[in-house]
């Protein structure tokens, strides 16, 4: 194969909604596209149910009482996209060297199919070279044991299983580290730190349950149709009993404006839709403080009057005076904003707000759902908390219907939080680990993704080993990281098929095979199952059937087993081999390292809608230091982290309906009507003609961070569109580049992608 080159650019207004008959024509194209066997279909049936396997895309539940076909079309082509029969053999690599494939689309890399054969990169001929596991295990053994374990970092995808993340965790610690960033630090760890501080829990309270008892629900900064699309089904039942659902999003997003459902066949036939957001406000990127204050404002000065007439409340006092603190503070704070400051950094009208506020509170029970669009901004912990400052007004948090609910991305992101892969010391019971496996855990913070780019870039970092993902195309700061990563003295990439981090070695590098979550893994005991955890804190167990795409690949718990047995010295605490034997026995473990969480796992590992978790935050038992929930006083009303300037606009990097993170299915954004290409510049019309650019130019971005760092990015297509005035949109991963990685935000250090200060260049 090689490499593909882009359709002719086509960007024109498509008039459908989300799911339909679109979606069926986009499963029907990506099937014999990825030269699918006909067994795929068997499997798309098997697809999120309770005895089959867990999307390996986003993290949204699995429910008991599932649809015939529980997958939407995201899910299917990531299906798809993992069980092509297309493979990268190592006679593709003899044929291309990793500078010619630098140049191919990210798009091409992936879609040339699976890897068959572990890898090492040869520089003399600049080119990977088959070779044998051991020899792989034992070079990278070989190459870790010298250097001191604070300079090296384990990175992990969130795609990756409870199983092979709690011993992935596990290793990193006996070896000496903490530093494990994964794909929660690139988003939702502002989630992690916003709860915990307020609630006392850094996840969402709310369960699929509750979308049948709210009467109303706030909506903010996550794109459903492209992202989660599976919600639209709870979310179109909501409004079929007449919920309002409110959403603040700076882009008009079709799933969260019109849904047909695919599942439904008289909507099909009818072409029946479902309008899903009752009010739709399109705030400005980084404006989200300032809407919610405008809510707050309204609610809390209403009440003020109610009160003195000898009126209702409008507020829940009882709720506020028994389980807040800090309400006084945040109240005088709202009071004294000033609408037309309000205004002018949401972009919206007083009305609007008022509006919603009313509808706020007329509600009983309200969930509010968000997901990066509060999350990626330097105040994106002031966003989630300004979230809870919301519910707890009204008190809707700990009762049926009512809560935040965060989106989470990939399937097993916030599961591997649980099971120990975070830098951070009081999110592990070390104390637990050290007494069942015997060894001295470090107690200092480990590396996030941020410190691991800083590490990268000044050399500190030493070796990099990846657990999946494409930390480079993630990450920001593109050139710099780059430009550093060939001075690691170790890159190990485990991963399924090749991507951009791949192609930029280090001076000793390794690409090793993996399973798919889709295919059947067999160990010594039999085949094996793993398990996963969605956004509501339900663990879902999963089982491949289909063949593994080659003989050669491996488990991730095997894979992590080797390198562990390499590195470490022998505890026949720790048996490695034991648990890749049967993955029953990790989660033995994981049990009784977390035996809170994970009661009844083995027992509950198939439980139609999975095994929850619990939440005590949903009992309204708050473990925070006041033994309350916690109101945060927002310090300003923007949560860019810089000011406006003439020429300076804010970029919200995007994600295509095409795509899921930095895999990339197609060049067919089709709710955005781009197709083609992915280098457009979204714009307000009235932008475009005051900076004197006309529809269809070629233009440049460059960074306006003011640190005196050049960061460009070219040939991108003047495209106009309903966006706020003085935000742009460009595609994620392609923009990452203009991102400094200072950028991020404060406490959690989540890359803040969706307000980056960017200048026009004609």
């Amino acid at each position: 194969m090689t490499e593909q080159k882009s359709d002719e650019p086509e960007i024109k207004p498509f008039a459908g909604p989300a799911g339909g008959w679109g979606s069926v024509r986009s499963l029907a194209e990506i099937m014999p596209r990825e030269k699918i066997a006909p067994g795929t279909l068997v499997e798309l049936g098997r697809q999120n149910k309770p005895d089959g396997f867990a999307c390996v895309s986003c993290a949204w539940p699995k429910p008991a009482d599932h649809h015939p076909f529980e997958f939407c079309e995201e899910g299917a082509k990531a299906t798809a996209w993992e069980l092509t029969t297309l493979r990268t053999t190592p006679d593709f690599f003899a044929a291309h060297t990793l500078t010619e494939l630098r140049g191919w689309r990210d798009y091409d890399l992936e879609q040339h199919g699976r890897l068959t054969h572990p890898l090492r990169y040869d520089p003399a001929t600049d080119k990977y070279v088959a070779c044998s596991w051991a020899e792989a295990f034992d070079g990278i053994g070989a190459a870790l044991k010298p250097i001191d374990p604070k300079a090296v970092v384990f990175y992990s995808s969130g795609r990756t299983s409870l199983e092979a993340s709690y011993m992935y965790g596990l290793m990193a610690r006996m070896f000496g580290n903490q530093n494990l960033p994964d794909s929660s630090n690139m988003c939702h760890e502002s989630t992690s730190v916003g709860l915990k501080a307020a609630i006392g829990v850094p996840v969402g309270t709310t369960q699929l349950e509750d979308f049948k008892h709210c009467d109303a629900i706030l909506f903010f900064g996550q794109n459903v149709g492209s992202n989660a699309p599976r919600m639209l089904h709870d979310l179109r039942a909501c409004r079929k009993r007449g919920v309002e659902i409110i959403t603040f999003n700076p882009l008009k997003e079709r799933g969260l404006e019109r849904f047909t459902d695919p599942q439904n066949p008289i909507e099909m036939a009818t072409l029946a839709e479902t309008n899903i957001s009752t009010q739709y406000h399109q705030v400005r990127a980084g404006g989200d403080i300032a809407a919610m204050t405008g809510i707050a404002k309204y609610l809390i000065e209403w009440d003020d009057a109610a009160r003195a007439a000898g009126e209702p409340e409008v507020l829940d006092h009882a709720f506020i005076k028994a389980h807040t603190n800090g309400f006084p503070a945040f109240a005088a704070t709202v009071r004294a904003a000033e609408w037309d400051a309000i205004e002018r950094e949401s972009g919206l009208a007083r009305a609007e707000l008022e509006e919603s506020a009313k509808v706020y509170a007329k509600a009983k029970a309200v969930m509010a759902i968000y997901g990066m669009g509060l999350t990626q901004h330097v105040k994106g912990v002031e966003n989630v908390r300004m979230v809870v400052n919301l519910l707890l007004m009204r008190g809707n948090i700990g009762k049926p219907g009512a809560g935040p609910t965060p989106v989470r991305g990939h399937s097993n992101v916030q599961g591997q939080r649980t099971v120990g892969i975070t830098e951070k010391t009081d999110l592990v019971p070390v104390d637990r680990l050290e007494a069942r496996y015997g060894f001295i855990a470090p107690r200092e913070k480990g590396l996030d993704t941020v410190e691991s780019c800083r590490g990268v870039i000044d050399g500190s970092v030493k070796a990099f080993v990846a657990l999946g993902g494409n930390f480079l195309r993630a990450v920001p700061e593109t050139a710099a990281m780059e430009a550093a990563w060939p001075n690691l003295d170790l890159s190990v990439q485990i991963a399924t098929k090749l991507n951009r981090n791949h192609l930029v070695p280090g001076k000793l590098t390794y690409l090793l095979p993996c399973l798919g979550r889709i295919e059947e893994d067999v160990q010594a005991s039999g085949p094996q199952a793993v398990s996963v955890e969605d956004s509501t804190s339900c663990i879902h167990g999963s089982r491949g059937k289909v063949a593994p795409a080659s003989p050669h690949l491996l488990s991730e718990p095997a894979i992590v087993a080797e390198i562990a047995k390499r590195i470490l010295p022998a505890n026949p605490r720790a048996d490695w081999d034991g648990w890749v034997a049967d993955y029953a026995t990790i989660r033995a473990s994981i049990a009784e390292t977390y035996p809170d969480v994970f009661k009844d796992y083995e027992a509950n590992l198939f439980k139609p809608g999975g095994m929850w978790k619990g939440n005590k935050a949903s009992e309204r038992i708050w473990l925070t230091e006041s033994g309350k929930a916690e109101f945060h006083t927002p310090a300003g009303l923007s949560a860019t982290g810089f000011a406006d300037a003439a020429g300076r606009y804010r970029l919200m990097t995007l994600r295509s309906n095409d795509q899921f993170n930095t895999t990339i299915y197609g060049y067919h954004d089709r709710f955005r009507g781009v197709k083609g290409t992915r280098d457009v510049l979204f714009i307000n019309a009235a932008d475009m003609a005051a900076a004197g650019l006309t529809e269809g130019q070629i233009v440049a971005l460059e960074s306006d961070a003011g640190d005196g760092v050049a960061r460009r990015r070219d040939g991108l297509i003047v495209t106009p569109y309903d966006i706020p005035a003085g935000c742009l949109g460009a595609y994620y991963p392609e923009c990452n580049g203009l991102i400094p990685v200072e950028h991020h935000a404060e406490q959690s250090h989540v890359p803040a992608a969706k307000s980056v200060p960017v200048r026009i260049v004609a």
